[in-house]
């Protein structure tokens, strides 16, 4: 039986740990305010009835079948620090009963464009290539190593989704007065317009940009929308740069382009991780590859355990969060975005 004394809260923040997104100050508060119950995500359901029944908070965003939601009388609250909406709990008996699922993935947005950034900038003036050449011996001095190169400045952008992660990006791009064309089906156009860009089709967006960056969440109806045909309508030498999920491309035909010599790309994400070590993604020129770590800063993950607490404190009070970001009824279910395996 679990102390009276204070709320109860169900931890199991797979693939993060507590320790990971708070820092020791935090978590002996986070202690010293609540009662934990730590256990992994996969063992929630089997918990005993009086912790379930008390559990005011569940942290993480383990599996909760609908029988495992009915004897959580006292739950207010799911505060997901995994990122991604799984599709593991009834969305629409927890909006029923009014209790609230959160989001931490906003602490990814300014790193993400800072990556994303830096990505546009190699692939337009061949940072990486350059070095590469040099160490081999193989370089080319002043203009003769700058033929394929661009300016980011004043050049055409197009942004593929404009959530939190466009929305990053955008503000950096600022200082580059880019022409910015977004594509975002979930998104009127007057919200767009206020973040001074341009609204746009999809194959205006394709058909139109320098760089375009990829932002969107994978969702029950755009897996693999960006596929051979979306590619061939991108200007020759423009450049792709994906930085949310590998599901939203048919990462093959991705592949194919730049193979070709069509368009460059770079990725921060791939259809698995790792890779296996003979795949051609590893050794293809022309494209720039990270290893899904945009996002995975220390600093972003200390922000999750701040928000956290404060939203925690709120609802305590009776008010309802404001930090995390909330999902919302008509869209929790249509998210398909895997869960990350590792921080």
């Amino acid at each position: 039986m679990t102390s009276a004394a204070k709320p109860l809260v169900i931890c199991a923040p797979e693939p993060r740990t507590l320790d990971l997104i708070f820092t020791p100050d935090r978590l002996a508060d986070l202690r010293a305010r609540y009662e934990l119950v730590e256990t992994s995500a996969d063992d929630v359901a089997a918990l005993d009835e009086a912790v379930l029944a008390q559990a005011r908070y569940v942290l993480g965003q383990p599996p909760i079948p609908s029988a495992t939601l009915a004897r959580m009388t006292a739950l207010r609250a799911v505060l997901n620090v995994e990122s991604n909406l799984l599709d593991n709990m009834p969305y629409d008996e927890l909006f029923a009963r009014g209790i609230h699922v959160v989001t931490t993935g906003a602490v990814f947005a300014v790193p993400v464009a800072e990556i994303g950034l830096g990505m546009a900038l190699d692939l337009a003036r061949g940072i990486t290539a350059a070095d590469v050449d040099f160490r081999n011996g193989t370089e080319r001095w002043g203009g003769e190593g700058n033929a394929r190169a661009r300016l980011l400045t004043g050049a055409d952008v197009g942004i593929v989704g404009f959530g939190d992660l466009g929305r990053a990006l955008n503000r950096l791009l600022t200082g580059f007065r880019c022409n910015i064309r977004v594509h975002d089906p979930w998104l009127p156009p007057s919200i767009l317009e206020d973040q001074q860009v341009v609204p746009a089709r999809l194959d205006e967006v394709l058909e139109q940009s320098d760089h375009i960056f990829v932002m969107a969440a994978v969702t029950t109806e755009n897996r693999g929308f960006l596929g051979a045909e979306a590619f061939a309508r991108m200007r020759p030498g423009a450049a792709l740069i994906l930085l949310s999920r590998a599901d939203v491309v048919d990462f093959d035909a991705l592949l194919d382009a730049v193979e070709r010599g069509h368009i460059v790309a770079a990725s921060d994400v791939f259809p698995q991780e790792p890779l296996p070590a003979d795949h051609r993604a590893r050794r293809l020129d022309g494209l720039l590859r990270s290893a899904h770590r945009a996002g995975a800063l220390d600093v972003a993950f200390r922000q999750m355990g701040d928000m956290v607490l404060e939203d925690m404190e709120l609802m305590d009070r009776g008010l309802p969060p404001m930090r995390c970001k909330r999902a919302e009824r008509e869209t929790a279910r249509r998210m398909r975005s895997r869960p990350v395996e590792r921080n």
